[in-house]
């Protein structure tokens, strides 16, 4: 039985060694354009072969849209951009009727939403109305325009950004469509050397051209091949072990904890927190997921489905100092 399951192992990993081959080509290509940010690139290919979403914190000029409308581009897809506006309607992100005077009815008008990938551009200054549209879309990778009902085509992306530092004129986002995201990054400021590369790129302001290298199916494919990563039920306890210390932190040895945790993360966290992690075992071109795996996505997949209270807001103790606690407490297989 022992010798069966190594070379189980054995073929997943030589399979995913050959199907993950794209991921040094597509970066390649996306680092002609993003200088640093290697974190950032990373977790959207994440969030690309595990079918998710992704939420970017960071203040302007940090290249968010860049990035995106770059991946775009390396992969043969479509690409739209919504820059949202507290006018915004649901119409102007999803479609709607027009009434066609020739034809004496209604024909249907489709929005941005009909894309790959889809930049929502400051996602916090649209009203609760377009939120929920983008939820529909997000969730169900459908959109119902009058009566009729789109499937949208796959690969399906939201990216969508938020400015840290402006709160004026914003809508926070409600807690059900924070869930919706796979992975929230917050990016930071480029190194000194890096940013001295950025500021010749534009001072000479010829951009490298970005070349499709890798086809929408490639994509596709991966993203069966990444279901296949072997996780071990060692690895699947450490996840659940991890979500459930952010619900019931006493029972780990954290009673410290309790004051400090509105609301742990939900199913959905677990769910995010496994496929987070079989995606970066894939990243890295390994059939199989170690707990050093599981540890580099943890922030970007729980930050933002721990709730904290107003003691810990009070103790300046944010959702990254909770999971750094757990992670640090809970015992790795």
């Amino acid at each position: 039985m022992e010798e069966a399951s190594t070379i189980d192992i054995k073929s997943i990993n030589e399979k995913i060694e050959k199907e993950s081959a794209f991921v040094d080509l597509l970066t390649l290509e996306m680092n002609k354009v993003i200088v640093g940010q290697k974190h950032m690139v990373e977790r959207l290919l994440i969030g690309l072969l595990g079918q998710g979403h992704i939420l970017l914190e960071g203040v302007p000029g940090l290249a968010k849209t860049l990035a995106i409308n770059t991946l775009s581009k390396a992969i043969d897809a479509s690409f739209s951009r919504i820059q949202f506006t507290p006018d915004l309607l649901p119409a102007d992100v999803v479609g709607t009727l027009i009434y066609n005077i020739k034809e004496n009815d209604f024909s249907i008008k489709k929005g941005p939403i009909f894309a790959n990938f889809v930049l929502a551009d400051e996602i916090n200054r649209a009203p609760a109305k377009v939120q929920s549209a983008l939820l529909e879309a997000m969730q169900e990778k459908q959109v119902t325009i009058g009566d009729e009902t789109f499937v949208l085509d796959k690969p399906f992306l939201v990216m969508a950004t938020q400015n840290p530092v402006e709160q004026e004129g914003t809508y926070p986002l409600p807690e059900a469509q924070v869930d919706r995201f796979m992975l929230k990054t917050v990016i930071d400021y480029p190194k000194l050397d890096e940013e001295q590369l950025i500021v010749r790129a534009n001072l000479k302001g010829a951009y490298e051209k970005v070349n499709p290298v890798v086809s929408t199916a490639q994509i596709l494919s991966a993203q069966e091949a990444v279901r296949e990563v072997y996780m071990d039920e060692k690895i699947e306890k450490y996840i659940l072990d991890i979500v459930f210390a952010t619900r019931y932190p006493e029972k780990y040895k954290l009673p410290s904890l309790k004051p400090l945790i509105s609301f742990g993360a939900s199913p959905r966290g677990s769910i995010n927190l496994a496929t987070a992690a079989k995606c970066y075992a894939f990243i890295k071109r390994r059939g199989y997921v170690i707990p050093e795996d599981v540890r580099a996505v943890v922030h970007d997949v729980l930050r933002h489905r721990i709730g904290i209270t107003y003691e810990a807001e009070a103790e300046n103790v944010t959702s990254e100092d909770i999971i750094n606690k757990i992670v640090n407490e809970i015992e790795v297989p």
